[in-house]
């Protein structure tokens, strides 16, 4: 049951050897002969031929990913090995931020925004559900508070200071009921917000896409669920028990409300919810593979034996470490200790399934599991899943509007501020029609871009309505393609196709490999230029971000004493991780600031236009030895996807293309590569199953949110053989 076993030879095979010197060099061709073993920065020839240090690998698309990984992010590796190791929270939270340095010193990415930090307005009472960093609590909204009117800054602003000091106290929801009556405000229990996309599969169990976990969370419960005030709170589960066994293992065991059933859309009840539900749900998780069933195994959840099921090395699922005690009762077994198990518990992959009712639209478990089979239509469609949570989908139209409905079943349906939520979509491209929904009381809240701020402005709304939203613990990033070879869309060869030659496709590919070339390209993005295209000029520097993981994100339980570059440094209980990223960086001789003292956030500590050219003079150097020439005459185009049909991307690309041209004075070239549509530009950027389908060379369309309270959460997503979500984005596995 491995996840992949790609076997290929795609364009980067196109040209092994090739002569690459600018004006006159030696076009002979030559035999390469490196080989695994010789994979280290790269290959000297004779004067003006490249050869590929990775030739001998061309075939094997796995040994290729993992010869190229352990040259960019091996010392990472190394480090992140050692932190999972430790045993105790604090000592693992330093060993990982210490491999975060190595990894950003990489330059295999280029951390840009979180979520929020810009303008906006809303109906919707602030931290109503809840501002958790984390996991798809934050996006459940049976709990939101809505009012019929647009809320005043003002008193948005009252609400949160009061947040701050009724948290942990239970009483922030009535309160913000009161508060809004007193004010005037009407509430309703109708909401209606945006989506962006399609659900690509109605089973949550199945995809690591946010844009499905974002709509089916809203139909399912999990056992626990965090709420206004960010504490955990039971749901299917009543009550938990946690117990360190004598082998070193840990055990948990959930009892399970008594008498919740699951509905069909139409809210016909088809089965009990039982324990055996979470069994089912973990095995359909590790049989349907898609992408997130790593969280449950070793350094996440640490489930006992879910790798080896995963991996095919078990295959009687009563091996994995999750079991119906009876009925009502579900435990989970781990292999060590795992402080932050409960944080995981409101994700998607611990959602229960009817085995019943997956059955009944021809599900299958263990190796009989095929999704393609001609009577398998589960999760095909909201007609074709089963309800346990607060929410049906009554009706969808693709691109264009989905329904939802209050399950009376639900279990804590009397709780549920909202009994109806509609889900309206759009694709950007109009600036104007969110500004006019929202004035127009079609949907109840709105991002502001720089265009709908002067919108605000000219009607005389910015000043009562306009706030600032909270950035959260989303980390978008700018990614960089060390092993391209994809060049046109993966679903249609003749869309995003490349203008390079295939000497500058060659080229490139080389560049990208060399960490001081990747160091030159990061630094020389003017980031707060970038982000004013979507924000503002005001707002700019309020979203960027620094780091991969949030430096506020965890902080030592305790005083701990750490290596950094052989010396011992002791941090005292309370120290902010990004402070010990600083350090490590700063020990490295990295021109990179990604904590300030007191945030990761806020200000833009990588763009260096003298940084950028040092590192681009070595970088020159280094390939020149290789046989590649760079200068302004012969300069690395780098493709970066845009898309034509929305301004803000295109103004943001242009900054892109301005900065990196202007500070390299025209070493490297950005080729914008267009694309008329959201669907196709995704194809290019996002939907790519592979690192292989990865069509660019520089890309600022992904990132990653936190899955639960632990800074592997981040981490995880770069280790190596398909168990890291995101180093396809690099072009690998």
């Amino acid at each position: 049951m491995k996840k992949f076993n790609k076997i290929l030879s795609i364009l980067l095979a196109l040209v092994m050897v090739l002569s690459l010197a600018a004006c006159g060099g030696d076009t002979t061709t030559t035999e390469a002969t490196t080989t695994a073993a010789d994979v280290t920065e790269g290959t000297t020839s004779e004067a003006g031929t490249y050869v590929d240090p990775y030739a001998d690998l061309a075939d094997d698309y796995d040994a290729l990913s993992q010869a190229i990984y352990d040259d960019v992010l091996g010392e990472f590796y190394t480090y992140y090995q050692e932190a999972q190791a430790e045993t105790t929270d604090a000592l693992r939270f330093a060993k990982m931020a210490i491999a975060e340095a190595k990894m950003l010193s990489a330059g295999i990415f280029l951390p840009t925004t979180s979520q929020g930090g810009n303008y906006a307005m809303t109906r919707v009472a602030p931290y109503t559900n809840t501002p958790i960093l984390f996991g798809n609590d934050t996006e459940r909204k049976h709990d939101r508070i809505v009012t019929t009117e647009p809320i005043e800054a003002a008193h948005i602003a009252e609400m949160k200071a009061k947040w701050t000091e009724l948290v942990g106290t239970g009483t922030y929801e009535q309160y913000v009921k009161d508060y809004l009556t007193e004010k005037g405000y009407t509430i309703k229990d109708t909401h209606v917000d945006y989506f962006d996309a399609d659900p690509e599969t109605w089973d949550v169990l199945a995809t690591s896409n946010a844009a499905d976990s974002e709509v089916l969370v809203q139909t399912y419960d999990g056992l626990v669920e965090y709420d206004m005030e960010n504490q955990v709170q039971p749901a299917l589960a009543e009550s938990w028990t946690t117990t360190d066994n004598e082998d070193g293992t840990q055990t948990w065991t959930f009892k399970l409300r008594q008498g919740q059933v699951w509905v069909d859309n139409q809210g016909r009840k088809v089965d009990d919810v039982t324990a055996d539900d979470f069994v089912a749900g973990m095995q359909h998780v590790c049989d349907a593979m898609g992408g997130l069933e790593y969280l449950l195994g070793a350094g996440c959840a640490n489930i006992v034996n879910v790798d080896a099921y995963v991996n095919g090395e078990v295959t009687d699922f009563t091996q994995v470490g999750v079991k119906a005690v009876d009925d009502y009762t579900v435990e989970y077994t781990l292999t060590q200790p795992t402080s932050y198990f409960i944080t995981m518990l409101g994700y998607g992959v611990f959602a229960p399934m009817s085995r019943e009712y997956y059955e009944s639209m021809g599900g299958k478990f263990g190796a009989e599991f095929d999704a393609s089979a001609a009577d398998y239509t589960y999760g095909k469609g909201p007609d074709s899943i089963a309800y346990c949570g607060p929410f049906r989908i009554t009706s969808f139209t693709s691109n264009n509007t989905i329904v939802f409905e209050t399950n009376e079943s639900y279990w804590n349906v009397d709780g549920n501020n909202l009994k109806s939520l509609t889900l309206m979509y759009t694709d950007g491209s109009d600036p104007q029609k969110p500004y006019d929904d929202f004035f127009n009381g079609v949907v109840d809240t709105m991002g502001m871009t720089a265009e709908r701020v002067e919108m605000a402005k000219a009607d005389g709304n910015f000043d009562k309505y306009a706030y600032v939203s909270d950035t959260d613990a989303t980390s978008y990033c700018g990614f960089f393609n060390v092993n391209r070879t994809a060049y046109a869309n993966y679903n249609d060869a003749n869309m995003g196709v490349s203008t390079k030659s295939d000497e500058d496709k060659v080229r490139s590919v080389a560049a990208m490999r060399n960490q001081n070339f990747r160091l030159a390209l990061a630094m020389s993005i003017d980031r707060a230029a970038y982000n004013a295209q979507s924000v503002g000029e005001e707002l700019k520097l309020n979203s960027l971000i620094n780091s991969y993981i949030p430096g506020t994100f965890v902080n030592l339980p305790e005083e701990v004493t750490v290596e950094i570059n052989g010396e011992s440094k002791t941090y005292p209980a309370g120290t902010f991780y990004g402070q010990i990223v600083q350090d490590q960086l700063t020990a490295d001789g990295v021109e990179l600031t990604v904590w300030n003292g007191t945030s990761s956030s806020g200000f833009d500590g990588w763009y260096n236009v003298e940084a950028s050219q040092a590192h681009l003079a070595a970088a020159v150097e280094e390939l020149a030895a290789e046989g590649i020439e760079i200068s302004a005459e012969n300069p690395i185009y780098l493709d970066v996807p845009v898309r034509t049909d929305y301004e803000v991307s295109m103004n943001q690309k242009q900054a892109i293309k301005q900065s990196v041209e202007a500070t390299t004075n025209g070493a490297i070239i950005i080729n914008l590569v267009e694309y008329s549509t959201r669907d196709t530009y995704l194809d290019a950027t996002y939907w790519y199953g592979a690192g292989y389908e990865a069509n660019f060379d520089f890309n600022d369309g992904s990132g990653w949110s936190p899955d639960y309270g632990d800074p592997s959460t981040y981490l995880g997503t770069m280790l190596p053989q398909y168990a890291g979500y995101m180093t396809k984005c690099l072009g690998l596995f």
